[in-house]
This record gives C-alpha cells, structure tokens and sequence, in this order.
C-alpha cells in the first residue's frame, strides 16, 4: 500500500492515534478521504491492531497496552506475580492517576483492570524485565502500601514473603509521604502478620 514503509518506520517503536495517521497522510499530500482506507486495509491485513478506540498499535504484547494508559505501573496482584511474591497468575492490573474510566476492559484478547491512584500517591516504581519485556512496576515497598490504599485482603504467607524482602528504610520513607489512615493500614498488616508469626507485639 502506498506510503506503507514510511509510516511503519515512523511508527513501529510507538502507539499512534486515528490523528497521528491523519497528519502523516496529509504531509505526503494524500486525499483528506484515504485515512479510513489505509487504516482500514491494515486492519484487515492484520498489521495494525486497535488497542481502544482511536489509538493503535502495530504490534499486540504488554508494553503497548501500558504505554497506551502512560502513566502508569503494574501493581496490587499483578506486581505480587511479577515481582515472584506468590504464585498466582492475574490479568495485569494498571494503576495510572489520569482521569480515565476503570475496571474491565479487553484490549488483544486479554482483560486488563484499570485502577486510578490520587497524583500524590504515583512513585514507588521500577522498569523491570519480564519475560523478554521491560514493564513499569511498583517495588515491593509500594505494593504493600497500595494493597492498603485500595483496601486489598493480603493473606499470611504473601505478606510473609512480602516481609522477608522488604527494604525497611524505603517502607519507612513511603510511609512519611503518605496519609496518616493508609499508613496505619500498612502498619496493621506488618503488625498482624507478626502477630501471627509469634504472639503480640508490644510496643
């Protein structure tokens, strides 16, 4: 198809929109009416996906969802699967502070969770390799933290796990940016967890 190369070279790292298409199309001169036949041909050749409406992709894998809702990190049980906390497998869990529509959404045949985080919250994450992917995460500090803010059940032994790799001063750290009511929730995790582990904890 015309302009095909060009457009795959200026596109195949990046997401691009309905817009991106139309503007790239219009600097080659191209008739205002071709947008929805080059979209559409690629479409149907199965070289351009759509990951929601108005927004593409040229390939179908992790990464492009998540740059697709930018900011935003892989958290709650999702960072737990990640990071090899437990076991489970979960659908990826995106926490982003845009003000988007949450929940549910399909996007290339896999259901994501969408979660919105108040802009103060939005640190305490890391790039890390999974699989042959570079995603963004939060660290295993941050994830005990948002398991509190959203109010999360965390059983004994993930939060067993949880505190044998914790780093102690960066917990310490979130827990100073952080509202009193979340940061007493963190606290009352570790507190039980050690209570269950050998008898109360005086302090």
């Amino acid at each position: 198809m015309k302009y095909q190369k060009e457009f795959e070279e200026k596109f195949k790292n990046k997401n691009f929109t309905t817009r991106d298409i139309t503007i790239f199309l219009n600097s080659k001169n191209a008739p205002k009416t071709y947008t929805s036949l080059f979209l559409n041909n690629n479409m149907k050749n199965n070289k351009i996906f759509r990951i929601k409406n108005g927004s593409y992709s040229f390939s179908q894998n992790i990464e492009n969802i998540e740059k697709t809702f930018s900011p935003s990190y892989h958290g709650l049980q999702d960072a737990l699967t990640i990071q090899g906390l437990w076991q489970q497998q979960t659908n990826p869990i995106l926490i982003t502070p845009r003000k988007i529509r949450t929940g549910e959404r399909t996007i290339f045949g896999t259901k994501i969770i969408i979660r919105r985080i108040n802009r103060k919250m939005f640190f305490g994450y890391e790039e890390k390799k999974y699989f042959d992917k570079w995603i963004t995460i939060s660290d295993i500090e941050k994830t005990l933290v948002d398991f509190a803010y959203y109010n999360e059940p965390l059983d004994k032994e993930t939060m067993a796990t949880i505190k044998k790799q914790i780093n102690k001063t960066k917990l310490s750290n979130y827990l100073k940016r952080i509202d009193k009511k979340t940061a007493k929730k963190v606290k009352r995790f570790i507190q039980n967890n050690k209570e269950q582990e050998g008898g109360p904890i005086r302090e």
